[in-house]
């Protein structure tokens, strides 16, 4: 073993898989088939200059918007996106697989890293976020995956910074870290999926 990949094993620091996300050319139909399978319900949510701002590819600024739909299955957390404008890397994904789409990406929760996060006593609020996530780019850059796109989602309270990394010539998928303040709180989702009925 060289003495490169030693030393990023002996530097653990990606932690759990916390989701696992689907990247298709119509959202709707994805959906159904999942739910279909027995994942679900989805809530979902537009991605766009109006709710994610901060919004970057390839650390240029950049507009897009995706439509994402997220469901919570025991302890993890199953994400659907649909890209609908802007260059993105889901995008960038679809157009590889032939708008097919698929498994795009995977996020992991970082939680080996030596940061912000492992002060307990800190609340990760306000600046410490961006501190937190500018850590988690330093760790993956370090290790030769350059960022690929991000932006911070505003909650009802709180933000969530989001970054995908290019490891795709590497492991053929991308990989993700989230970083929620801990006051955050949801957005109201556009609508559900399946639509409740009753109500």
């Amino acid at each position: 073993m060289s003495e490169e990949l030693a030393s990023a094993l002996a530097r653990p620091f990606l932690g759990r898989v916390v989701e696992i996300c689907i990247v298709t050319p119509d959202l709707k139909a994805t959906l159904t088939g999942l739910v279909r399978s027995g994942i679900g319900p989805f809530k979902i949510f537009h991605f766009r200059p109006d709710t994610v701002s901060n919004q970057e590819i390839y650390g240029k600024p950049a507009t897009f918007e995706i439509d994402v739909a997220f469901a919570d299955v025991n302890s993890m957390v199953w994400e659907v996106m649909q890209p609908v404008s802007g260059h993105t890397v889901m995008q960038d994904f679809l157009d590889r697989t032939g708008q097919n789409g698929g498994i795009q990406h995977v996020a992991f929760d970082c939680s080996d890293i030596n940061s912000a996060t492992k002060d307990k006593q800190r609340p990760l609020l306000g600046d410490s976020v961006y501190t937190e996530a500018m850590e988690r780019r330093k760790e993956f850059e370090s290790r030769g995956f350059p960022l690929a796109q991000s932006g911070v989602w505003k909650g009802r309270k709180g933000i969530c910074v989001f970054q995908f990394f290019d490891t795709t010539s590497a492991v053929n998928t991308c990989f993700e870290t989230i970083v929620f303040s801990d006051d955050w709180e949801a957005p109201d989702g556009v609508e559900d999926f399946p639509p409740r009925t009753g109500i």
